[in-house]
């Protein structure tokens, strides 16, 4: 895909912002503060201008920073990981749809102080601090002009979303991965293409690759490098040449290196994999039930 000097500057200025995070998180030593999806927000909102995520500047600032008090909170719990990521899901769900929200970021937010355990006030200040930053981007660039206001999440939706996920955490915490019950940007995926009323094969498999690429992109670089800055560097540029390869655009995608700095131990060498698994049941399923339903369509209107 060709790239004009616009898109030039706004990937400047979207790396540049995601660079100044773990430049602070660096400084601080702060794992806390390094927020995988404001990559992936940044991405979407200042370099991509989806629609979606721009319309309403102010819920920029409030569904993501709503959902990481609701997973920061769910996570003092005294429970089980998998519990705490499906408890997480409802409440992000019942949030999204009190906003109006369709805003899929807000997934990961909440998720990820369940999975990076976060226990300091650091981790909600930065919330809000670079939301509100990207809120204010989007205003300046003013994208969100004309876009239609936001609509509530279908019950159709919701419900799929919450048995598809019921599923795979049930799953995996059987098969004695419970550390693999959330993976953010695959949910993220997850939850736009499931709105959408037609999802192909191909796109699919592109999004599949995209993902699974790009968290073994994060973990190679983090294994060979140990310096967040220096990783993170080099790991937007390669990311960005895989969406580029894959002529798409996956906002998700530039999470998964950031990701792979805060990830516990225990996640950090199964998180290709783990992504390649999560991406393979989520996406797969999406596809087989949109192909399912015309084909009942079609066959509904042959009678």
């Amino acid at each position: 895909m060709a790239l004009t000097k616009r898109d030039v500057r706004d990937y400047c200025i979207g790396f540049a912002l995601v660079l100044t995070m773990v430049s602070i998180a660096t400084w601080r030593n702060d794992y806390e503060i390094i927020l995988p999806e404001i990559g992936a927000l940044t991405a979407g909102m200042w370099i991509y201008h989806n629609p979606t995520w721009v319309s309403q500047p102010i819920k920029i600032f409030l569904a993501p920073s709503g959902t990481a008090v609701i997973g920061f909170i769910v996570n003092q719990f005294p429970i089980s990981y998998p519990e705490k990521v499906g408890i997480t899901l409802l409440f992000i769900l019942l949030l999204l749809n009190v906003l109006r929200s369709t805003l899929a970021p807000s997934f990961a937010t909440g998720l990820l102080p369940i999975i990076i355990n976060a226990t300091h006030w650091s981790f909600i200040l930065a919330i809000f601090v670079f939301t509100l930053t990207l809120m204010v981007g989007v205003l300046l660039q003013g994208h969100y002009k004309g876009q239609p206001a936001g609509q509530p999440l279908h019950y159709q939706h919701m419900l799929g979303f919450v048995l598809a996920a019921a599923i795979w955490i049930g799953a995996v915490w059987i098969a004695g991965y419970p550390q693999m019950a959330g993976i953010p940007p695959v949910l993220v995926v997850f939850f736009e293409v499931s709105q959408k009323s037609s999802y192909s094969g191909k796109l699919a498999i592109k999004h599949i690759v995209a993902l699974g690429g790009a968290a073994t992109i994060g973990v190679l670089i983090h294994l060979v490098i140990g310096s967040w800055l220096l990783a993170t560097l080099l790991t937007l540029p390669l990311v960005f040449l895989l969406l580029q390869l894959l002529r798409i655009k996956l906002p998700a995608a530039y999470a998964f290196p950031l990701l792979a700095l805060v990830l516990p131990a225990n996640m950090f060498h199964t998180l290709p994999i783990a992504a390649m698994l999560a991406a393979c049941f989520f996406l797969g399923a999406t596809f087989a039930y949109r192909k399912l339903a015309a084909l009942t369509g079609l066959a509904s209107e042959n009678n």
